[in-house]
């Protein structure tokens, strides 16, 4: 029925459910938890915003020529540019709270792409909110790390255009796809692995999609490297790599990321994430760019982590229908409980490799059974019958129901 599961799990006449409620309250006693530590890198934004409006010299055009240190994009630098204008102290803390509430937003998205996805397939409503519940209460602990703790910008915005890129790809909106995939590759150079989202998207409209996302990637970081060439070293920034990176596993010990280690970072996310595709496993994309970074990177900071849960996330809630999203709270035992409790670096990396080897091979390869559906194709998230006037999938014009 298209208004089916409208009202299921409401406080009383409102519109918040239950599980939303529970979820902010957890998100609030996180915020509290790690606003003791807060703010670990907002210095490198307020810097680079302040380097591209020309408040500090070298920056505008020039910055990554003269910064390659802030591996940032300037999506992020814009959004930080909103904080600017309060007292340093109180700007800082708006950033975290704007921040923790994008994540909070994001649950939010996910639950309603996941209700469209199964719509007409007899989705237990109920079942999908305890769901998200359970998969929401491990995803905060890791986003307040990065939105809190570390106050990444850059990452956030990186997931939050990402999880609108789902919301998008769900609902056949093939244009706001490409918009907000090429708004993610701006935020944050490493969100190019999130880009086999557009292969889901139905032929016809799929080079229109890729067209917008190529086109505003180019707007956003051609003239950085159009008047300055010197951007081009921006690429070859290196980081210490750590005792606990994965990469000591692969016989990778140089001191400092090797030079071959960004581009098969996204080479592998991306290729993961066609596979995933073309096995009509989609919900993956996201945790398999998720795992191919982590697994590669020569740094083994915690706020990593919030790309993988919120690939677990989706797939938890999108990719699967099993009440207990088991996925998820692995993520967050192996990663951020072997940071915490285990002292070895060695182990921490072998866990970090073994939960990303293992976590790409379920989703790849476990015995799948899409759901019934009323669009045709096997579980496509974006083929409806019919188009209502506002252009979208008639079915999806009902009440949101998680």
């Amino acid at each position: 029925m298209p208004g089916d599961g409208a009202r299921i799990g409401r406080i009383g006449g409102y519109p918040v459910r239950w599980h939303i409620a529970l979820l902010a309250l957890w998100t609030v006693a996180w915020f509290f938890v790690a606003e003791r530590h807060e703010a670990v890198s907002w210095h490198y934004l307020v810097r680079g915003q302040q380097l591209l409006f020309h408040q500090l010299p070298g920056g505008g055009l020039a910055l990554y020529a003269n910064h390659p240190e802030l591996q940032i994009g300037p999506v992020s630098f814009l959004v930080a540019g909103l904080f600017a204008p309060f007292p340093a102290e109180l700007g800082e803390k708006l950033a975290d709270a704007f921040m923790s509430g994008l994540g909070l937003y994001m649950l939010v998205l996910v639950g309603r792409a996941a209700a469209d996805h199964y719509r007409g397939t007899g989705l237990n409503h109920k079942r999908l909110q305890q769901r998200v519940l359970i998969a929401g209460a491990a995803f905060i602990p890791m986003w307040v790390e990065v939105s809190v703790r570390f106050a990444h910008l850059d990452d956030v915005l990186a997931l939050f255009f990402t999880t609108l890129a789902v919301r998008a790809l769900v609902r056949g909106n093939a244009t706001a796809v490409g918009v907000f995939l090429a708004l993610a590759v701006d935020s944050k150079p490493w969100a190019v692995g999130f880009l086999p989202l557009l292969l889901a998207l139905p032929r016809p409209v799929r080079l229109r999609s890729a067209a917008w996302t190529v086109g505003l990637v180019a707007v956003a970081w051609l003239p950085f490297y159009l008047t300055h060439l010197d951007t081009l070293a921006a690429a070859r920034f290196t980081i210490p790599n750590q005792p606990a990176s994965a990469l000591r596993w692969f016989g990778v010990h140089d001191a400092a990321t090797p030079w071959w280690d960004r581009p098969a970072q996204m080479a592998l996310g991306i290729a993961l994430g066609a596979l995933a595709v073309r096995r009509h496993r989609w919900p993956a994309v996201v945790l398999l760019a998720a795992d191919a970074r982590i697994v590669l990177d020569p740094s083994v900071y915690t706020y990593y982590n919030a790309s993988v849960l919120l690939g677990t996330l989706i797939w938890d809630s999108i990719g699967q229908r099993r009440l207990v999203p088991w996925v998820s709270w692995l993520a967050l035992i192996s990663l951020y409980g072997s940071a915490l409790f285990i002292p070895s670096d060695s182990a921490q990396g072998l866990i970090r490799l073994a939960f990303a080897a293992g976590s790409a091979a379920y989703v790849l390869l476990w015995p799948h059974r899409p759901p019934r559906s009323r669009r045709r194709g096997r579980g496509s998230p974006a083929r409806p019958h019919t188009t209502s006037p506002l252009g979208r999938p008639a079915e999806y014009d009902a009440p949101q129901n998680c």
